[in-house]
């Protein structure tokens, strides 16, 4: 098992970073909070799972030993392959994760692209012991986060900085996704980053 990766930022996409380790580049998947937090050139530590398949090897990248784990233990429920548990670490940290599954929120679980309301019953019944108790804090920074600004807001900004773009146009582009994000969240869902990012990114394409 390959238990991390450590180099220079050799690439960034929106699900992807490439570190240099020993002169060779590792392809790593990631969610886009965690590609948000890499700089191209700077060096970088990964947590990571590897996944074998009959026709591929793909390593997934997280930033650190916790979200790995809880990556992996998304696993053990029926149904979830590691795109799906890196989906729900792309709209949810491992915390609020745990909270969900500890409170028994289907609507959280129901956020994450490709998780209904049958797959969220379902989850929380086979995670309810496997994902261990949440931090006290999480829930009081939860509250505190929702008198603060968006925090999708946040993260996108920070993913398309971290892809080189400038903070301005960052701003820009999180400015014509906002519709978006606001009729996920009418709908009783939350602001869906990863499909934000890409419509961000063709928002940018376009003004170019």
């Amino acid at each position: 098992m390959i238990a991390f990766v450590s180099g220079p930022v050799a690439a960034l996409a929106p699900a992807e970073a490439v570190i240099e380790v020993g002169g060779v580049g590792m392809a790593v998947q990631c969610t886009p909070t965690t590609v948000a937090g890499l700089r191209l050139g700077e060096t970088a530590r990964l947590a990571t799972s590897l996944v074998v398949r009959e026709d591929s090897l793909t390593l997934y990248g997280f930033a650190d030993d916790d979200e790995r784990q809880v990556f992996e233990l998304l696993q053990s429920a029926s149904g979830v392959g590691p795109r799906l548990a890196q989906a729900m670490l792309g709209v949810h940290s491992p915390d609020a994760l745990r909270v969900a599954v500890s409170t028994g929120d289907e609507k959280a679980l129901m956020a994450v692209p490709g998780i209904g309301k049958k797959g969220a019953q379902k989850l929380l019944l086979e995670l309810k012991d496997k994902l261990g108790a949440p931090l006290g804090a999480v829930v009081g920074a939860q509250r505190a986060a929702a008198t603060g600004p968006a925090p999708w807001t946040e993260q996108l900004a920070a993913a398309l900085i971290g892809l080189g773009y400038a903070s301005r146009e960052a701003e820009e582009a999180v400015t014509a996704v906002t519709p978006q994000a606001e009729a996920a969240i009418a709908a009783g869902g939350s602001a869906p980053v990863p499909q934000l990012l890409r419509a961000a990114l063709q928002s940018l394409n376009r003004a170019r």
